[in-house]
């Protein structure tokens, strides 16, 4: 096969990369159609401030997913405490909110007028809002709170998941020498879990930076805010182009630090068998505690947003029903969501094992190539992917109208092949950054083994690296899953002709202002993730 040799390998890795890449390329075509004149403005009144809200953004988000995925994955891990097991999976549930629908919900439910500061004025005794607030959510600090609160499994998922699969020897051995809680976290479980933090905090910085939706309604003008007004506000495409590529160098910088931040960070193998993680019976004030450090992000970044989707859902169902069309467009947000999602993780895997398996420069650049699609909004994305897209159609089209009297005009957009493209760059970044992770902790000497035995590259992939990457794989493919349901930019200008998928149906109601009929879309968004989070979750503590 093609992939018997290493130099399969090699040429696999970069044709994957090309596949991520040729989006962006046409993105720096665009970017140098505009003026070379233009930057001095754009610096001036446009990068600098954008520049300053992005970087602040980032490092509120970044801390708070960091420090709440890491102290909930080990108190869910390490500890015994009320309500562990349901917070243990309820944890995840986050992930299948979109941010969007999370900064609509709060600037309800924290309205001057709404539930939350109503019923605070009437147990102070307060009249009108005039007499009593709260700080208004729209605002930086807003903005980085609801971020923080709901992409913090990003983090919360890799690592949970390494505390389940990693050895207990270190660990226990610390625990008979005496050492306490605070010092086995500090000494032993945060070194051990570096690379998976190093991963999901790049992940859930990348997706801050591609976050339009929250940072719109929160009032933050991020880059991808600018990029949005430059290119619709004054349709200035290649202005915005120009600005996407301020923006791709920053996440250049991010895998950069992930990847300096995971340097030698390798595990080693042992023949003996892997001991389970026992866990520390929590009494007292601490176990309530933990139980309650782990039940705030849950209420903060899904119980609460849910509770306000179901109520919305209930009064438009309760009003005139269900739309007979929500079921048709859930079964096509799952269909395309789910080929999507087998489609990367099978090249994310790829693109993760050739490195191990023909390690050399240009393989181990395809790697960080696969990356760059995350970097790019999704509208943008999907305007690099037309013009290529449209050429093959036509070119296809030419070629079978040797052949057939009538001849289809739009193939790959009219079947969805350009919305799976869309969504395969767009993902492979999570798929190859969780593999790769998971990977870390296969002892090279198995790939060595294998080789002076007579396996082929093929034979080490198939038997070695795809058995012991499953956890990873299962991990990879949830987030893949729940983010092309929420996908919005690239589905709007890339779905076929008359197919609708949740998303888009969400998006057509909110700009009608008719939001009761958007909430049942939203509330389904919802629900299709909550299935494979409980799934993974299963899967972990099996």
């Amino acid at each position: 096969m093609f992939l018997k040799t290493g130099t399969g390998w090699q040429i696999a890795a970069i044709l994957i990369a090309a596949l991520v890449l040729l989006p962006v390329a046409v993105l720096v075509g665009f970017a140098l159609q505009g003026s070379i004149g233009l930057w001095p403005h754009l610096i001036r009144n446009v990068l600098a401030n954008a520049l300053m809200q992005t970087a602040i953004l980032l490092a509120g988000v970044g801390s708070i997913v960091a420090v709440i995925g890491t102290v909930t994955a080990w108190l869910i891990a390490g500890f015994d405490f009320p309500g562990r097991r349901l917070l243990g999976w309820a944890l995840l549930l986050p992930l299948a909110v979109p941010t969007y629908i999370i900064a609509y919900a709060y600037l309800d439910i924290l309205h001057p007028v709404g539930p939350v500061q109503s019923l605070i004025r009437e147990m102070l005794g307060y009249a009108s809002p005039r007499d009593f607030r709260l700080p208004d959510i729209r605002s930086m600090a807003g903005c980085i709170l609801l971020l923080g609160f709901v992409l913090y499994p990003y983090v919360y998922l890799p690592v949970r998941a390494l505390f389940a699969t990693q050895a207990a020897n270190l660990l226990e051995a610390s625990r008979t020498l005496g050492a306490g809680p605070v010092r086995v976290f500090w000494r032993i479980v945060l070194p051990l879990a570096r690379p998976a933090i190093a991963v999901g905090m790049a992940l859930a910085l990348m997706e801050t930076l591609n976050d339009i939706g929250a940072a719109e309604f929160l009032g933050v003008r991020t880059l991808t805010v600018s990029v949005y007004s430059t290119w619709i506000n004054r349709t200035d495409l290649p202005g915005a182009a120009q600005i996407a590529l301020v923006m791709l160098a920053i996440v250049v910088a991010l895998v950069m630090i992930e990847r300096r931040a995971r340097r030698g960070q390798l595990y080693a193998g042992s023949s003996r068998r892997l001991l389970p993680l026992s866990r520390v019976r929590l009494r007292g004030a601490a176990a309530w505690g933990a139980t309650l450090f782990c039940a705030l992000p849950v209420l903060i970044g899904f119980a609460a947003p849910a509770a306000y989707l179901v109520r919305q859902a209930w009064r438009r169902v309760a009003f005139s029903g269900i739309p007979s069309r929500i079921w048709v467009e859930a079964g096509q947000t799952a269909a395309l969501a789910l080929t999507a999602t087998l489609v990367a993780v099978g090249l994310g895997l790829i693109i993760s094992a050739a490195p191990r398996l023909h390690p050399n420069a240009l393989t181990r650049g395809a790697a960080r190539v696969s990356t760059l699609g995350y970097a790019v909004p999704g509208t943008i994305l999907a305007i690099g992917l037309l013009p290529v897209i449209t050429f093959a159609d036509r070119q296809i089209s030419g070629v079978l109208g040797w052949f057939m009297d009538s001849t289809p005009q739009l193939i790959l957009l009219g079947s969805g092949a350009a919305l799976i493209h869309a969504y395969v760059a767009r993902f492979l970044a999570i798929a190859s950054g969780g593999i790769e992770a998971g990977m870390t902790r296969i002892p090279i000497s198995l790939d060595h083994a294998a080789r002076s035995m007579g396996q082929n590259p093929s034979g080490v992939f198939r038997n070695i690296h795809v058995p012991l990457s499953r956890a990873s794989m299962a991990a990879a493919g949830l987030l893949i899953f729940v983010d092309c349901v929420k996908e919005l930019p690239a589905t709007l200008l890339l779905r076929p002709l008359n197919v609708e998928t949740l998303a888009t149906h969400l998006y057509g109601e909110a700009a009608r202002g008719t939001y009761e009929d958007a909430s049942i879309a939203a509330l389904l968004i919802v629900l299709i993730g909550m299935l494979p989070v409980a799934l993974l979750s299963r899967s972990i503590r099996a």
